[in-house]
């Protein structure tokens, strides 16, 4: 089914796209897959068969890798620095050392001393939620509650509640995702997706695995599933009338390539918490970020050589968006659609109910939904994003942060 799904790096989950994001990345194909994927989340959502699963993307940091090293047979912690083309692997509280700093460091040393209780036959990446020192008692809502801020999101759980007792007597938590297989860490394949039920149980270590229960929970009835095949069939359409751009803007997704500013461009809205409805308007504003964000580098280059480099990219580029003007137009209205359907899907799967999630602000807490999904092709392993990226994302670039790297 999924052609353009996560195969990053040889399939290693070092980063996730978003749904939209793949017209972009994979032209034609990334486009009719992600209309392929909320079909197969419809037919979920609606009580039909599926070959799609639903996982809850926990706000959690670092990401942590943990394991045994099939080239050794050793047990190691690891941050995504497992796959630096130097790989840094943990086997020792000295590795760790010498690795890393900080509350990375603090945080994998606890995670080296417990973790292998798990009894972990492979590789697996999760991400840390707690350790002893980052469980706070607040009141949120009125309610006492235990609460944990890994990254941008505050976790609220009723103090009261037989799962903080759990929490309080661990020395870490952690939401596992991910396995690997292979016979080398320079070889391994991911697959998303983990049961927690195939770890140990050890009251040390709190974990669970990140899918959602969509059974019995978040059940769309007809006139939802109209709404949203009105919006499928609108992107089709679109599709149809803007193959040719979507794969010429995909052959090339480097930084300063069209296809590379497009998503910097929408990170920019979406950074300044701008709700994209107007196509039109968002066309006309496209093309000036790219002449604005080209003349600042041809500006910056000191050398006639290196202005003239990004002045040819320039006038290619401009070539390209006037020979595709109508194609462009239709580029963005499959993007939007692909937006305005996903947010149907994250809005439906918002209702079921999971532990509490606030955002801090000046005036205290504000209830929000979880970071987003992710929906997984079983018949492959494939993997995309579902975020709410006018309400998560834009958190995420705006809220100062706890946790310090290292």
């Amino acid at each position: 089914m999924l052609s353009f799904i996560q195969k990053l790096d040889e399939a290693k989950n070092t980063h996730m796209e978003h749904l939209e994001d793949e017209i972009i990345n994979n032209g034609v194909q990334g486009a009719l897959t992600a209309v392929q994927f909320l079909n197969s989340i419809k037919d979920m959502l609606s009580g039909g068969k599926s070959k799609t699963n639903i996982t809850v993307k926990w706000d959690g940091a670092p990401a942590v890798f943990a394991g045994i090293n099939p080239e050794n047979g050793q047990f190691f912690v690891a941050t995504k620095s497992l796959f630096n083309k130097t790989p840094k692997i943990n086997y020792t509280n000295a590795d760790i050392s010498a690795n890393h700093s900080g509350g990375l460091k603090d945080k994998l040393e606890v995670a080296l001393k417990y973790l292998p209780d798990l009894g972990m036959k492979g590789i697996y990446q999760g991400d840390i939620m707690f350790s002893k020192g980052d469980l706070k008692s607040q009141t949120i809502d009125g309610i006492s509650s235990l609460t944990f801020t890994p990254n941008t999101i505050t976790y609220a759980v009723p103090e009261d509640s037989d799962l903080a007792s759990q929490m309080r007597k661990a020395s870490l938590g952690v939401v596992w995702h991910t396995k690997y297989t292979g016979n080398t860490i320079a070889d391994l394949s991911a697959s998303f997706g983990v049961d927690a039920k195939i770890f140990k149980k050890t009251k040390q270590v709190w974990f669970d695995d990140a899918y959602l229960d969509t059974a019995n929970s978040a059940t769309w009835g007809p006139s939802d599933v109209k709404k949203i095949d009105s919006k499928i069939n609108q992107i089709q359409g679109a599709i149809k009338k803007t193959g040719k751009f979507l794969n010429e803007l995909s052959k090339d997704v480097s930084t300063f390539s069209l296809a590379g500013l497009m998503k910097v461009f929408f990170n920019t809205k979406i950074r300044a918490g701008v709700k994209l409805t107007d196509t039109k308007k968002l066309v006309k504003e496209f093309e000036q970020y790219y002449t604005d964000r080209m003349m600042k580098e041809i500006d910056s280059k000191k050398s006639d050589k290196g202005k003239q480099k990004y002045r040819d990219m320039q006038t290619s580029a401009k070539k390209e968006l006037k020979k595709y003007k109508n194609e462009l137009y239709f580029a963005m209205a499959t993007y939007l659609g692909i937006v305005d359907a996903k947010a149907m899907v994250v809005s439906q799967l918002e209702k079921i109910q999971g532990i509490g999630t606030f955002l801090r602000t000046n005036d205290g807490f504000k209830v929000t939904a979880p970071e987003g999904y992710v929906a997984i092709d079983s018949s492959d392993g494939g993997a995309v994003k579902l975020v709410d990226r006018l309400g998560f994302s834009h958190a995420n670039f705006t809220i100062a942060k706890d946790w310090v790297k290292g």
